[in-house]
């Protein structure tokens, strides 16, 4: 079946979740700890927490077939970023996780197959 008429028979959310699986299976090929997917609380989402050596790591995960409608790493925006960093502190009060515990936030881009990881990708606010 080819990647549009998935579109048609798959919910974005399903989408996501594929795409979503596809990043965490990068992520632990390339030494990355999975500790959570997709974390929700009123403020927001995130997509996988994980654990990188020392850094415990916020990660947007965002999927485009083609490059027609933007970027995938372009739809990680101030607002998105916002939500993001709300909803780690969340998680960080949730978890007990001292503000001592070095953070980052990256974002996996899928475009196609292609798929590309920036780490660091954003400060938190």
């Amino acid at each position: 079946m080819k990647e549009n008429e998935q579109k048609k028979w798959c919910t974005r959310r399903e989408v996501g979740s594929r795409y979503e699986y596809i990043a965490a299976s990068y992520l632990e090929r390339n030494g990355v700890r999975i500790i959570e997917r997709n974390y929700q609380k009123k403020t927001g989402e995130i997509d996988l927490i994980a654990q990188d050596g020392e850094y415990l790591v916020f990660i947007e995960v965002k999927y485009r077939s083609d490059g027609q409608t933007g970027e995938p790493l372009s739809a990680v925006d101030y607002r998105k970023q916002k939500k993001i960093c709300r909803t780690a502190q969340w998680y960080m009060e949730e978890k007990k996780i001292g503000m001592e515990t070095p953070c980052r936030f990256d974002v996996i881009g899928i475009l196609g197959k292609k798929i590309t990881w920036v780490r660091d990708a954003f400060l938190s606010f």
